[in-house]
């Protein structure tokens, strides 16, 4: 495994709370919108060279992390310009959105000061 894209979360919003325990984690980096910062987790963004995630990746959170199943079509694009993604963990057959990707797992609720990665999982 390889880190392909790595940041620091810098805030958790308030309303984020809510959807981080109904499975959906709203990435976000900095400079964040304050309408935005409150249902985000902001982080400190990646100033890496981008590599676009894809299914078989791995999205970790401190020491957990999830399989990543499906990437929508402008997520990636959202991702290297404003550090944005939204991950639903285990949605099942739900319509994924453009700017969105699919996990399955389990992550924790992230705190301020933790790293957020996605790892390459050697792809065939």
């Amino acid at each position: 495994m390889s880190t392909i894209w790595a940041a620091t979360v810098a805030s958790v919003g308030t309303d984020a709370l809510d959807m981080i325990d109904g499975g959906v984690f709203i990435l976000f980096g900095s400079p964040c919108p304050p309408a935005l910062a409150e249902v985000a987790i902001v982080h400190d963004g990646y100033d890496g060279q981008f590599q676009p995630i894809a299914p078989g990746d791995r999205i970790w959170i401190g020491s957990q992390s999830a399989d990543i199943t499906e990437v929508g079509e402008i997520a990636n694009d959202n991702l290297r310009e404003l550090g944005h993604i939204v991950i639903y963990l285990d949605a099942g057959e739900a319509d994924l959105l453009p700017g969105a990707a699919k996990a399955s797992g389990t992550l924790p609720t992230p705190s301020p000061g933790e790293p957020i990665r996605f790892e390459r999982v050697n792809h065939a």
